[in-house]
């Protein structure tokens, strides 16, 4: 696995951004192999460093008649892109025919192109595609891809600042680095043409990688490709790890803060455009770098569905042993100084694992098992609680402590009895019982919650919630 820190355009550099590709990297569970802080044989990984590098290239290519020099200043590319627009052309371009009234190394004497050069006047390097051909190439999901020239702009490889364009970088870099397959998003299809023209002029194509456009990422609704922002938008995270923009404090939703696993998030990353052609849904990283096929790689665009993340994330946390789940609810509870063993944490875990999506609700779902409940669901008070039932309550709370082994199929047990010498039947009670334990109307196993905080715990909530319930106690 090999990093590359594409940086060659300055004016979008954004400090704090490549330590947070290596922090997403790494949380993910993704290693590297190569990179700027790795090293390797390759190096060095930030494009901004192989500079040098890239200008010989391009200057190899003038000199075989590939590119050539502009000189054109802004004012006059303005001027270039007016008149094209006045002559109802769609899209203005820099291209094998308007070049021809441009200021640059095709049009001016040999002798003023040097003296502009040797003056140090501003100038970019351009490709010079040719004007009549039709480039093909294999796409590994699209099939033949063939655009003709015609199409296609001299786009610049090397601008006025000695940088290099991603088209000139990339190829150089992809070739130096014994790339073999490049996999990128289907916006950069247009560009491919270009980049066999680049392998072919620089004697590469022999070597030159596959080629593998990926499908869209489109919003839940379908409608368009999705943004950075959409997702705080739409209320759910597109960043991996929380964002703050440097420059205007910004923040932006990540997935781990909002308490994805990354097992759970590179699984459902892996299912965006692509399936093992099986039923199997849950893959370990070894298990996808094996299924994986560029074959199985859909062409149309993916609807990016939310509740599917927060489906995978629920199974690898189900997964999980519940003494590693505790550790989550017991981190909360010391956040909120709240004691508690390890042993009641894993009981909690156990009870609720099938009931949460992500590891904080352990605390927010469950947090009654720790802290008796102050307020009461009065819809559940007024339909279910009566004096029926506070008597019933009464009985069993006076109990509790004569069960020798207090398992919840015990406390179970003594609660059937009470309520047969009551005449009644448990679905009678047990929204009233849930209610005075935990103020809800739902909830996990109530005998095992019973179990959990215990015969002392149960009787003072009894206690608690007939006092402060008693304008419900009517029959």
């Amino acid at each position: 696995m090999l990093l590359r820190i594409e940086d060659t355009d300055q004016n979008r550099f954004v400090p704090g951004a490549e330590d947070y590709i290596f922090e997403a990297l790494a949380w993910c569970g993704i290693q590297l192999d190569e990179s700027p802080k790795h090293g390797g044989p390759h190096a060095p990984y930030r494009q901004s460093e192989r500079k040098p590098m890239y200008m010989d290239y391009a200057l190899q290519l003038v000199e075989a008649g590939h590119a050539y020099y502009a000189f054109d200043t802004a004012e006059e590319l303005d001027a270039m892109r007016d008149r094209l627009k006045a002559a109802k052309v769609a899209t203005p371009q820099y291209n094998s025919i308007t070049r021809n009234t441009m200021r640059n190394s095709l049009t001016l004497p040999e002798d003023e192109v040097k003296q502009l050069l040797a003056s140090g006047t501003p100038y970019v390097i351009r490709l010079k595609v040719p004007r009549k051909e039709e480039i093909r190439l294999k796409d590994l999901i699209r099939g033949w891809v063939m655009v003709h020239s015609s199409a296609i702009d001299d786009k610049v490889l090397m601008k006025s600042d000695g940088m290099p364009t991603y088209h000139l970088a990339n190829i150089v870099d992809d070739h130096l680095m014994e790339i073999t397959h490049v996999i990128r998003g289907e916006e950069w299809l247009p560009s491919a043409p270009l980049h066999v023209l680049l392998y072919r002029y620089l004697g590469w194509e022999a070597t030159m990688p596959e080629f593998a456009h990926l499908p869209l990422l489109l919003k839940p609704d379908g409608n368009g490709k999705l943004s950075k922002r959409d997702g705080d938008k739409l209320g759910f995270p597109v960043f991996p790890l929380q964002w703050t923009d440097p420059f205007t404090g910004e923040k932006s939703s990540g997935y781990r803060e909002g308490g994805y696993l990354p097992d759970a998030f590179v699984n459902f990353l892996a299912f965006l455009g692509w399936n093992p052609g099986t039923q199997q849904e849950l893959f370990t990283m070894n298990e996808l770098a094996e299924a994986f096929s560029i074959e199985r790689i859909g062409k149309s665009g993916t609807r990016f569905d939310i509740n599917k993340a927060r489906w995978f994330n629920e199974q690898y946390l189900r997964a999980k042993p519940d003494a590693e789940l505790a550790q989550y609810l017991l981190q909360a509870l010391a956040e909120h100084n709240i004691t508690c063993s390890e042993e009641k944490a894993i009981k909690i875990a156990s009870v609720m694992k099938e009931r949460v999506t992500f590891p904080q609700d352990f605390w927010r779902e469950a947090a009654y098992f720790s802290i008796a409940p102050d307020t009461y669901d009065e819809k559940v008070a007024a339909k279910k609680w009566n004096t029926s039932a506070v008597a019933v309550f009464e009985d069993f709370r006076n109990q509790l402590t004569a069960i020798p082994d207090f398992t919840a199929d015990n406390i179970k047990a003594l609660l059937l009895q009470i309520l047969e010498a009551h005449g009644m039947k448990i679905g009678q009670v047990m929204q009233a019982l849930r209610l005075a334990l935990t103020g809800l109307e739902a909830g996990p196993d109530l005998m095992a919650i019973i179990e959990i905080i215990g015969p002392e715990e149960t009787a003072n909530r009894i206690d608690a919630a007939v006092q402060k319930l008693s304008t419900y106690a009517v029959q």
